[in-house]
């Protein structure tokens, strides 16, 4: 199996790796976040390798590209090999899926071969996430079903289980947020209701390919989002642990006002650096009630179970902020985004629990 972790590139259009411009040799992977800050548009990248056949069992080759943000053509040897969709705003979305693609013998050269792919991306100052900015990972050229094998456990990881997850939640958020609209002594239910659909809808951007907004608009809207969020974590924390302020209840909905009107005032050209800064402080804000919660309810039998999914989310949410602000192993990215909904149904599963015994009480 054939690692290849430099390429030459170029930026540029058309329908062929473009010639009389300057060129540069690069790592793989590469994030344009720190090779090519402000850059967005299309950029080629030229691998050759050495000439390649099926072996013995006739079994042919395939190229395995793990990350490339947000859509992307390959070419061999000058001919079209895949085309990933919509390469034009709005791009198609292919940051959170894993590529395999297979090499047609016809198409391999017996005196080398050249492979050119055209990235599309967006910059990271218009992206609220580092992983949505543009990027290309390393690329593997090898005997397709031993990288199909491979491709498809982070298939399963990357795309299939959030799916399911989320439209676990989504189900699971629907009910109780119902229940505790019907049971208004149990408001803890509904905003928890709230905060489960509301993760599940923001969720969507790791497995949803093509959406009818811009990639700003996208952006915008996830990030205002987690103004509501955190609006529904920290009423459910105080509400759960029998805590009502009145100001909490003025205050978090004038949060998401000011949140999304920061966000239109910077523009898309900062919409990054205010992405960045209102996670902090919604995270604090989290943190602080999480902490009120476990300290109002320390004596309590069910506070371990608590203590304990709130230490799991609070691990994933600090892996979170390592991948936007130092970039952390993309395993440990992947799985934290996963940790934070099951803890979500479980807790849920919990709440059912509970609110079933107090109805035989």
């Amino acid at each position: 199996m054939l690692r290849i972790d430099s390429a030459t590139t170029a930026p540029g259009g058309g329908g062929a790796f473009p010639h009389g411009v300057p060129t540069a040799n690069v790592d793989l992977p590469d994030e344009w976040a720190r090779t090519r800050p402000g850059f967005a548009g299309t950029l080629w990248y030229r691998v050759a390798f050495a000439a390649q056949s099926p072996d013995s069992t006739g079994e042919l080759l395939a190229l395995e590209v793990d990350h490339v943000c947000s859509n992307f053509e390959v070419y061999l040897n000058g001919q079209l090999l895949h085309s990933g969709g919509q390469m034009t705003w709005p791009l198609t979305n292919h940051c959170n899926h894993p590529q395999l693609l297979a090499l047609p013998t016809a198409l391999l050269k017996a005196d080398g071969n050249v492979l050119d792919i055209k990235v599309a991306g967006h910059m990271l100052a218009s992206s609220g996430s580092r992983q949505r900015a543009g990027g290309l990972s390393a690329l593997r050229i090898g005997p397709q079903s031993a990288l199909a094998q491979r491709q498809a456990r982070q298939t399963a990881l990357q795309v299939a289980a959030p799916q399911a997850v989320s439209a676990t939640l989504l189900l699971t958020g629907g009910f109780m947020f119902v229940l505790g609209f019907i049971n208004r002594r149990e408001s803890h239910l509904a905003y928890f209701g709230a905060l489960c659909v509301g993760w599940a809808i923001v969720n969507a951007r790791l497995w949803v390919r093509s959406v009818p907004l811009g990639h700003v608009e996208v952006e915008f809207l996830v990030c205002a989002m987690l103004g509501f969020i955190t609006w529904a974590a920290v009423q459910f924390l105080l509400r759960y642990a029998g805590l009502r302020y009145s100001w909490v209840d003025r205050a978090m909905p004038l949060q998401c006002a000011l949140l999304a009107l920061t966000l239109l005032a910077a523009g898309w050209q900062h919409l990054n650096a205010v992405a960045n800064f209102w996670y902090a402080i919604l995270a604090l804000e989290v943190a602080a009630a999480s902490v009120w919660h476990l300290q109002r309810r320390w004596h309590t039998r069910s506070v371990w179970v608590m203590a304990t999914m709130l230490g799991a989310v609070g691990v994933a949410g600090l892996i979170e902020f390592s991948v936007q602000w130092v970039g952390a192993p993309p395993l440990a990215a992947h799985i934290a985004e996963l940790v934070v909904p099951v803890i979500f149904v479980l807790v849920g599963l919990r709440l059912v629990q509970q609110h079933g015994h107090a109805l035989y009480q």
